[in-house]
């Protein structure tokens, strides 16, 4: 979950929350806790690959799972475009695509040797990025305060707000990848559920300790205007934006290498069940879906040279609230049929998650709304096709 989402979520979140960012981090921190507890009891309720593809399809059906497939797909794809987008504007600005593209390349390579040196460098990696990150929180408190000019922004909505929560969710939303691991993991009904809460608690205070240090310097208005936020909250001191830089680089390394895994692995389960083409399902002789991966790997270069870091931010976003929504209704349903209280938690906690879910992807702006609904829609339009076509 420590991932480049950190690292760039803050400008565009400013931009519309200003003083309130902290009012938004708490808010995505909400969803991500629904989200969290309702994809945990759902992975360890059926534990196979697919997430909540999976989930969907046997708890409300094929076409319900389906869209939750192509919302992991779709949203996570464009999280690797605006990962290694990130990793381009801090490490060579102006270059961005072209670096993109060479990282996006690399960790395709690295993620083909097998998911064992997946999970082992990710873990790595994100222990890098905590320590790197609490270095940086606790070197910009040395600096002075910048006053916040209220009076200087547009008043701050609950809509503005929303967005930004929606922003900030980017940054969140790496715990659907340990939903989706099922099937390689020793005792998913404790193990997962439990992963799941420790990664929360430990992103949710990082993240409310950075939006307050980078609310206390830079301040509302140059973090609005910044690509590269964290390189302003730290000392002026000359080495201090190399750092940061190399920060961003290998947590987006990190991120992408799980993510691409995770996209991986939900196309594989729809291949198998004929959601999308059998030839995705195909497993490496390490065991990976190679060519799952590869698919998903040429679309994000695609979408690295089409669009822009914001573009992807919220086009990933939309897609993502939309699994966690299929999600929170497929929770929502175990919940009411299990009288018992197998899954563990309260209907009403679903069905709040599935509310705000849709909410959230209702604020962001129209253009990548539409392009990520797009995409759904043409997939849901293209299976319908072919399975009349097929009887």
């Amino acid at each position: 979950m420590l991932g480049a989402g950190v690292f760039v979520v803050w400008g565009p979140a400013a931009r519309a929350a200003g003083p309130w960012l902290p009012a938004a981090v708490g808010l995505a921190a909400v969803v991500a806790i629904i989200n969290a507890t309702s994809t945990s009891l759902l992975a360890a309720r059926h534990p196979v690959a697919g997430g909540a593809y999976t989930f969907g399809r046997r708890e409300l059906g094929p076409v319900w799972g389906f869209v939750a497939g192509v919302g992991f797909v779709v949203g996570k794809t464009a999280s690797v475009a605006a990962m290694a987008l990130a990793v381009g504007s801090y490490a060579w600005p102006g270059h961005a695509p072209f670096v993109g593209t060479a990282v996006i390349v690399a960790v395709w390579l690295m993620n083909a040797r097998g998911v064992t040196r997946t999970a082992r460098a990710t873990t790595m990696i994100a222990a890098l990025v905590l320590v790197g990150l609490a270095a940086v929180i606790a070197s910009s408190l040395t600096q002075p305060e910048v006053p916040v000019a209220l009076g200087s922004r547009d008043p701050v909505t609950v809509t503005s707000v929303a967005s930004a929560a929606a922003l900030v969710f980017f940054a969140f939303a790496g715990y659907a990848r340990l939903a989706t691991l099922g099937e390689e993991v020793r005792d998913p009904r404790r193990t997962i559920p439990r992963a799941v809460a420790v990664a929360i608690a430990i992103v949710v205070a990082v993240y409310l300790a950075l939006a307050a240090v980078l609310l206390r310097r830079p301040g509302v208005e140059a973090l609005s205007d910044s690509a590269a936020p964290l390189s302003l909250a730290v000392p002026d001191a000359a080495g201090w934006a190399a750092v940061v830089a190399a920060l961003a680089a290998v947590a987006a390394t990190g991120a992408m290498v799980a993510l691409m895994a995770g996209v991986g692995r939900t196309a594989m389960a729809m291949a198998r069940e004929s959601d999308l083409p059998v030839v995705l399902a195909t497993l490496g002789r390490t065991g990976v879906p190679q060519r799952a991966e590869a698919v998903g790997a040429a679309a994000s270069i695609g979408l690295v040279w089409w669009g822009d870091l914001g573009f992807a931010l919220a086009m990933s976003s939309v897609a993502v609230l939309v699994y966690y929504a299929v999600a929170n209704a497929a929770a929502y349903k175990a919940a009411r049929r299990d009288d018992n209280g197998a899954l563990g938690m309260p209907s009403g906690v679903a069905a709040i998650g599935f509310v705000l879910c849709v909410l959230l992807a209702l604020s962001l702006e129209l253009a990548p709304t539409l392009v990520a609904v797009g995409c759904l829609v043409l997939a849901v339009v293209a299976r319908a096709g072919v399975r009349r076509r097929r009887h």
